[in-house]
């Protein structure tokens, strides 16, 4: 007895418009309003202030100055004092290298193995590992060419915005001077390339120096070149990832952007490898042995947790992780690192950075800045992600995935096994 197959078929008819309306210029690049920030003045003072706060973690905490000034007094003379005392705030050298590697990392596909090529050659040469010296001792006019290339840039895509008929990032289209850098396609270049490499060399400068003067490097300068090497080495390849990251689906490219690619994480980040490179810290096994500990938990936890979203985004599954439907027809992890908290990867990336600060020891708060600005910036980041996928999700769904997954970045509950209060949970 043969059996009997039954195929059905549905159809559906759609019907639609002959001649599409087309959207004007105003409807496809709709204004917004200037509220991110703490509203315009924030965001003027941030603007206005970033720039002096980069300074005055090198004019604080430098081998002329040491890194703890005695009074706010002498603060200020070491201030006005110190570009006699050891430097110039500009150099046309410097500058003219700064534009050479900013190139040079446009025009070369493999830029990693090039750069490593010529670190390599520069060791190997004459003069050894002194000529690498060179960055440490040029620090400040390199940080002001870079701030001169972020405020060019910026500048410039901001003036040709208004020219080139271009789409705006929404929250780059309020009307608002300081809101207003608007999108341009180096961003995505500037994202990784010339400030994460640099901050990579400039970290290996300090290195150096610090062994013309030892002879030696110490085991806290090991731990911050072994951590934050591999964080950099870390975000090349894995690069593709930034397509989903708010800097670059959301935010347009202006200041905020150029300056903190280009100035602010090169010139910033390293601030513990400049310190150890004129005060040297020694560890013992015992401390390193912790610090090394708490830098392996957080870039376990990041990449962990970051791969688990992007093999979701993908449309993979592997670890067959729970998920939430919702409305709009999309899918939200409620398993895995993320349902432990609604952002892991944050937690992750602090305690990285708390790896980076302890091998300085406690000498100094000064060495401590990343630290505190980072908790400041991922607690600012989260809040800005909670709004925006309230908006996307809609009140019902975001409400329902925040009782299924209460903590915002730290895991509290997961890691001391207690029930959630009301003060720390995600609850509104």
């Amino acid at each position: 007895m043969s059996e009997k197959t039954t195929v059905i078929t549905a159809t559906a008819q759609i019907d639609l418009p002959a001649h599409p309306t087309r959207k004007s210029y105003a409807e496809l690049n709709p204004s917004s309003r200037p509220t991110e920030f703490f509203g315009p003045w924030g965001t003027a003072a941030i603007t206005l202030c970033t720039p002096v706060l980069a300074y005055l973690t090198f004019f604080a905490c430098n081998d002329v100055a040491g890194c703890a000034p005695t009074s706010l007094r002498s603060a200020w003379r070491l201030v006005g004092d110190y570009p006699d005392a050891a430097g110039k705030l500009w150099e046309w050298k410097a500058a003219g290298v700064y534009v050479g590697w900013y190139v040079f990392c446009i025009v070369c596909l493999y830029t990693l193995l090039l750069v490593m090529g010529i670190i390599t050659g520069i060791l190997v040469q004459p003069r050894g590992i002194e000529a690498f010296t060179w960055l440490y001792h040029h620090f400040l006019p390199l940080m002001s060419a870079s701030l001169a290339m972020a405020i060019v840039q910026a500048s410039w895509v901001y003036a040709w915005s208004y020219f080139s008929g271009e789409l705006l990032a929404l929250g780059g289209n309020t009307g608002n001077f300081f809101y207003d850098f608007p999108t341009f396609d180096i961003k995505t270049f500037n994202e990784v390339r010339p400030g994460m490499i640099l901050w990579l060399l400039l970290n290996i400068s300090c290195a150096c120096e610090q062994y013309t003067r030892l002879g030696k490097l110490t085991d806290s300068m090991w731990i911050v070149l072994a951590s934050q090497g591999w964080y950099v080495l870390d975000c090349l390849l894995q690069e593709h990832t930034i397509l989903n990251q708010m800097d670059i689906t959301t935010d347009g490219f202006g200041f905020m952007l150029a300056f903190g690619d280009l100035t602010w994480v090169p010139f910033t980040y390293g601030l513990q490898a400049r310190f150890l490179a004129f005060n040297p810290v020694t560890l013992g096994p015992v401390a390193t042995a912790l610090v090394v500990g708490v830098e392996v938990a957080g870039m376990w936890i990041f990449r962990v947790a970051n791969n688990e979203k992007a093999n979701f985004r993908a449309g993979k599954n592997p670890k067959n992780l729970e998920f939430m439907q919702t409305d709009r027809g999309t899918k939200l992890l409620t398993s895995g690192w993320w349902g432990r908290s609604r952002h892991p990867n944050y937690f992750g990336d602090w305690l990285i950075a708390l790896g980076w600060c302890l091998p300085t020891g406690f000498h100094t708060p000064l060495t401590y800045f990343y630290l505190i600005y980072f908790i400041v910036l991922l607690v600012h980041r989260q809040a800005r992600d909670e709004e925006a996928c309230r908006r996307k999700y809609g009140d019902k769904d975001w409400d329902r995935y925040c009782s299924k997954v209460k903590w915002k970045i730290v895991p509290i509950e997961h890691l001391v096994h207690t029930q959630p209060n009301k003060l720390l949970n995600g609850t509104r």
